[in-house]
C-alpha cells in the first residue's frame, strides 16, 4: 500500500484579506494523485490496510455519477491492482467520473433511485455480499468510525505545514462537511486552541449532525461549529458562487469545486465580510480535492461567473 507524502500548506496573499490583518492558508490535498486525492486518501486508508494484511481482495462501495469516493477508489483499485465494484445511484449514464470508473477496471451496478435508497436497509449488503464473496464492503461516502480516526492524520499535515510556514498556531480551521466524517476526525484531533469550523455542503437536518453525535459521542471537545455553506442544496450552484469560486483562482492559482471548497471558500469570505473573524487571525482553509467532479460543471459555471 502506498502512502503519500505530506500535503503542503500554501499561504495565499489576497488584499482584502491583508487590510483586515487576516492571513490565510490552504492545505493543498487536491495536488495528491487520483487514489489518496483529497480527503478521500484518508477515508479509505482502513479498508486499503485490510486488503494489505490479507484480509480482501477488493472493496465495493456506493456513490453518484460525479462520487469523489468512487473516483478515489476505482483509481486506487487501478494502482494497487485490487478489484473494485460500484454501486450508483439512478440510471446509467456518461460523465467525466463515470468514464474514469470504467477506465480505471471498476465494475459498475446501477441501482437506480428506488433501489439506492435502501443502502440504510438492514439487508442491503447481503445479496451484495453474496454476489463479491471477497470484497469488503464500504459505506457510502466512506462514512465509518476507522475512516474518521484515518482523517485524524489531516491535522498531522496541518501541523507540519504551520511549522514550514513558521506560524506558531492558527485560530481557525475550515473545512468543508458532505458526512461529517472527516470533520470529525479533524475535530478530535485539533489542537484545543484551534476553532474548527465545519462548512456544511448539505443543508441542515441532512446527516452531517448525525454522523457528529455518533463519532464524537463521549467527547468532550467544543472547539468548533458548523456554518451552513449549502446555499439551498448539495448541488446547487449559483453566480455569486461562481464568481467567488473564480475571482479566488484568478488571484491565488488554486482552482476550487462547486460543491465543497468552493462553498466552504464563499462562506468563510463571507464571515469576513461581516467582520467575523478578528484581525490578526491565522486561517487554515483545507482543499479536500473534488476537482475531478468540477468537469461536468465548467460550461455552467463559466455562464454564471459571467452573469
Amino acid at each position: 500500500m502506498t502512502c503519500p507524502s505530506p500535503a503542503v500548506l500554501q499561504e495565499v496573499h489576497l488584499a482584502p484579506l491583508a487590510a483586515r490583518g487576516l492571513r490565510l492558508a490552504v492545505l493543498r490535498l487536491d495536488q495528491r494523485p487520483a487514489g489518496q486525492n483529497g480527503n478521500k486518501g484518508y477515508k479509505l486508508r482502513p479498508w486499503r490496510e485490510c486488503l494489505a494484511r490479507g484480509e480482501g481482495r477488493g472493496l465495493i462501495s456506493l456513490g453518484g455519477a460525479h462520487s469523489n469516493h468512487l473516483h478515489a477508489l476505482a483509481a486506487a483499485g487501478r494502482e494497487e491492482g485490487f478489484v473494485t465494484v460500484g454501486l450508483l445511484r439512478g440510471e446509467a449514464c456518461l460523465t467525466p467520473t463515470v468514464q474514469d470508473l470504467q477506465d480505471s477496471g471498476m465494475t459498475l451496478h446501477w441501482l437506480g433511485y428506488g433501489g439506492y435508497r435502501r443502502r440504510h436497509d438492514a439487508d442491503f449488503w447481503q445479496p451484495w455480499q453474496v454476489r463479491y464473496p471477497h470484497l469488503l464492503p464500504i459505506p457510502e461516502g466512506g462514512c465509518d468510525e476507522r475512516a474518521a480516526q484515518a482523517c485524524a492524520g489531516i491535522v498531522a499535515d496541518v501541523r507540519r505545514g504551520l511549522a514550514v510556514l513558521g506560524w506558531p498556531d492558527c485560530q481557525q480551521l475550515w473545512l468543508a462537511a458532505g458526512t461529517g466524517t472527516t470533520l470529525a476526525g479533524v475535530i478530535r484531533a485539533a489542537a484545543a486552541g484551534w476553532r474548527v469550523v465545519g462548512g456544511l455542503a448539505v443543508p441542515p437536518g441532512h446527516g452531517v449532525e448525525g454522523t457528529l453525535d455518533t463519532l464524537l459521542a463521549g467527547q468532550a471537545a467544543s472547539n468548533w461549529r458548523l456554518v451552513d455553506a449549502s446555499r439551498g442544496g448539495f448541488g446547487r450552484i449559483d453566480a455569486e458562487l461562481a464568481r467567488a469560486m473564480a475571482a479566488f483562482e484568478d488571484q491565488t492559482g488554486i482552482p476550487l469545486d462547486p460543491l465543497y471548497t468552493g462553498k466552504l471558500w464563499l462562506a468563510l469570505w463571507q464571515e469576513i465580510e461581516r467582520g467575523a473573524v478578528a484581525a490578526g487571525s491565522r486561517l487554515v482553509l483545507i482543499h479536500s480535492g473534488g476537482l475531478q467532479g468540477r468537469r461536468a460543471l465548467e460550461a455552467q459555471l463559466a455562464r454564471l461567473a459571467a452573469d
